[in-house]
């Protein structure tokens, strides 16, 4: 079965490649990502997978499934395929698209001997941005609800196995005041851009209060119009991270608490809350990863970087919370090279990238087939993801 999945991907490599080449030329953000779902899915509805469009409430959202005739656990592979503001592909997104895609195309090959279903969810925006990280509607709305695990892989520099995350709470404040002549009667205005000063004033006295995970860090989106006139509205813009989801939602309330403080020191009124959906820290299923080392070596491929710990966040992480989920990193550039830079866009369509198409669909293929196959196993890996799950802390 391994072998005809391989021969599988062999003849599809090209189709994929040329998709993501596509994807590439034509970058769209968070929920503008309409060429490239379009795309993805229509090839997912040629390869005989039922696909629905805009579903968990996002426009440029896909869910394509297969399901055998005989029972089976229910695999979901993981498609991302939006860009960065400005700069494209930098993160590698069209050939994350397109390996999920191809990987669940190869596992239909077999999946009617061994049974089970196959979904590949396609989930805009994990760059975050206009109704941004779609993983989170999806573990909302349910669509994980039935399904054992799940896995997708990353391109990076090196070979790498799945990283922590930071959850992160996108969060927008805004402040109303009153305006009035800053020089002629300034005690007729209320200053809202004073109360977003003191927010970050605020802000930074809490740190010394934090532990050493938490990361707080923003902007101000306006601050008024002009200099001889009270600002009325002011607003900023802020990403609350920490290690674990339970950190962070103390986290969110202290910040709150800030808001209102500045609100009342002020005189102004406010608003507060999520711009965009949270996004949770990822849950490491260490012997899941294992399987997926194991598949991976046997393709000639080691694991080149083993560092577990990441500065960022991915809504893998959401995922990661409800099913066992594997995010490993491919190697599409061999010079050390961070994501989200020209450097890294260029990568995403070199040959080096675009053959990281078809080993990453072998290798998630493969990895999802061993678990399909290999019950005790997948219990395991179940068992230990909720030990991890409960020792957060």
């Amino acid at each position: 079965m391994a072998h005809r999945i391989d021969e599988y991907v062999d003849t599809q490599h090209e189709t994929y490649k040329d998709i993501a080449l596509k994807i590439h030329e034509k970058p769209e953000v968070s929920n503008y990502e309409f060429f490239a779902s379009e795309t993805l899915s229509e090839q997912l509805r040629n390869e005989g997978f039922e696909v629905m469009l805009d579903v968990a409430g996002h426009r440029t959202g896909f869910d394509a499934r297969y399901k055998s005739q005989k029972p089976g656990p229910v695999v979901a592979f993981l498609a991302e395929y939006d860009a960065l503001v400005g700069i494209g592909h930098a993160c590698g997104h069209n050939l994350f698209g397109a390996t999920s895609s191809l990987a669940g195309a190869a596992l239909k090959q077999v999946i009617d001997e061994v049974g089970g279903e196959i979904r590949v969810y396609g989930t805009p925006g994990e760059e975050g941005g206009e109704n941004g990280s779609a993983k989170g509607s999806f573990v909302r709305e349910g669509f994980l609800d039935d399904v054992d695990f799940a896995l997708c892989v990353h391109p990076g520099h090196l070979h790498g196995l799945t990283t922590t995350s930071l959850a992160n709470d996108p969060v927008d404040v805004e402040f109303f005041g009153k305006p009035s002549h800053a020089a002629a009667s300034p005690e007729k205005g209320i200053n809202a851009l004073d109360a977003v000063i003191q927010v970050f004033n605020s802000i930074n006295a809490l740190r010394e209060h934090l532990s050493s995970d938490v990361r707080i860090h923003g902007i101000i989106t306006h601050g008024g119009d002009a200099p001889n006139v009270v600002p009325e509205y002011a607003s900023a813009r802020f990403y609350l991270r920490a290690e674990a989801r339970p950190t962070l939602n103390d986290v969110y309330a202290k910040f709150e608490n800030i808001v209102k403080a500045a609100a009342l020191a002020t005189g102004c009124t406010y608003k507060f809350g999520l711009f965009q959906n949270s996004v949770d820290n990822t849950v490491l299923t260490p012997l899941f990863d294992e399987v997926y080392e194991k598949v991976l070596n046997q393709y000639g491929e080691v694991i080149g970087n083993r560092d577990v710990r990441g500065g960022g966040s991915t809504d893998v992480g959401n995922i990661s919370q409800v099913v066992p989920t594997i995010q490993p990193h491919i190697n599409i550039i061999n010079e050390p090279t961070s994501v989200h830079t020209v450097e890294f866009r260029e990568a995403a369509k070199s040959e080096l990238g675009l053959d990281s198409i078809s080993l990453g669909a072998k290798v998630l293929a493969n990895t999802a087939l061993e678990l399909i196959q290999n019950s005790e196993l997948l219990e395991r890996i179940k068992q230990e993801h909720k030990l991890n799950l409960e020792k957060q802390a």
